[in-house]
């Protein structure tokens, strides 16, 4: 498609996008600083904004992703072709739903590792690992919080920060 709108594919369906506003650009870009920040010190691995993700015959495009520095091969020219460790989206009115049901499952079901889901109207996120069957969540965080993963260990992100900096 050539038409300046953004889809995924998920499930067979052609999915429109609609694209970020200026808050949710912020948010992606102010995580986006914290983990290329993390992995500059650490070198466990590379983070990516907006890039296509291809899961099988699935194709979307997370907010951001991580890749752990043993998986950099899945990073091609121009696409990631597999499951990056962790996926990280900023909910939207427009997308909540289908980034807690549909992309959520596909993550899951695909071999993610840790799924973040940031809501900035409420300032919360939602920190997902993978369990036997389903996700388990593992913490939420608000703006009074210092995240942390337990894909990234002594990765701390002060949301206060993430949110209002």
């Amino acid at each position: 498609m050539d038409d300046d709108r953004d889809y995924e594919v998920v499930g067979g369906k052609l999915i429109m996008v609609p694209r970020p506003r200026p808050r949710h650009q912020k948010i992606v870009g102010r995580f986006f600083t914290v983990l290329e920040n993390y992995f500059r010190q650490t070198a466990a691995g590379e983070v990516y904004i907006d890039v296509d993700v291809l899961l099988g015959d699935q194709v979307v495009s997370p907010d951001l992703v991580v890749v752990l520095k043993e998986r950099l091969s899945i990073v091609q020219e121009t696409n990631i072709s597999g499951a990056p460790d962790l996926v990280v989206e900023i909910l939207s009115p427009s997308t909540a739903k289908y980034d807690r049901k549909e992309k959520s499952q596909l993550y899951y079901d695909s071999g993610v590792q840790e799924y973040w889901l940031v809501d900035p109207s409420l300032q919360l996120i939602e920190v997902y690992e993978r369990g036997e069957k389903n996700w388990n969540r593992s913490g939420i965080y608000d703006e009074e919080d210092t995240l942390v993963s337990p894909l990234l260990p002594g990765l701390q992100a002060a949301l206060r920060d993430i949110f209002t900096g």
